[in-house]
């Protein structure tokens, strides 16, 4: 985990090849996804304005590499670059707009397309077609049951368009699976090509 809700940011993670998910969890520990960030972005961000605390759950769901950089480091470097701060808020600003853009997804589409708009993020946010996702996380990341998760990867596979074996899935057709998510998968996706923090290179 990299922080509990209500945590002090002490860290900002930049993932390079895995995957952080922002979650919320209720009282009776069921837990939800607002949001998730790869390497298109970072988790802890906010905290380049000052101290504060997360609002959320924030865990690597995907395992990967990530760059770290102390809080007080970070803040130090953001309160010398106003093109800095302008990137952290827009960032953020795109974040608070998945995690609406999510919760309408939850409320409305089907868990098929659900599940099909999640691994196309996923693919994107980590760079790979291929993760190691078992039915359980799936389940409480869409909020279903894990037997309707089976039933969702099992008729995907039939259709060609993905590989699920022993947590492991694999996209094999990925127009298909574009073809059968939901219109939020594009919303999100041009959200966070317009928010892209800088590339490797271009941090470095």
């Amino acid at each position: 985990m990299c922080y509990d809700a209500g945590d002090p940011i002490n860290q900002v993670y930049f993932p390079q090849t895995g995957m952080i998910s922002l979650l919320v969890t209720t009282g009776g520990g069921k837990i939800v996804e607002t949001s998730s960030v790869g390497r298109e972005g970072a988790v802890g961000l906010q905290c380049g304005n000052g101290p504060c605390r997360s609002f959320t759950r924030a865990i690597v769901q995907i395992g990967g590499n990530f760059w770290v950089i102390s809080s007080p480091r970070f803040e130090a470097t953001t309160s010398r670059s106003a093109e800095l701060r302008e990137l952290i808020f827009t960032y953020t600003e795109t974040l608070w707009a998945e995690a609406q853009q999510n919760a309408a997804c939850n409320a409305i589409h089907d868990g098929s397309s659900r599940l099909c708009r999640w691994l196309l993020q996923c693919a994107d946010r980590t760079g790979s077609e291929r993760m190691l996702l078992t039915q359980e996380f799936l389940a409480e990341m869409l909020g279903v049951r894990r037997t309707t998760v089976t039933l969702l990867a099992q008729e995907l596979q039939k259709l060609g368009i993905l590989r699920y074996s022993r947590g492991k899935i694999t996209i094999l057709d990925r127009a298909a699976l574009e073809g059968c998510a939901c219109e939020c998968y594009e919303v999100i996706r041009k959200l966070s090509t317009v928010a892209a923090l800088p590339t490797p290179s271009q941090r470095s």
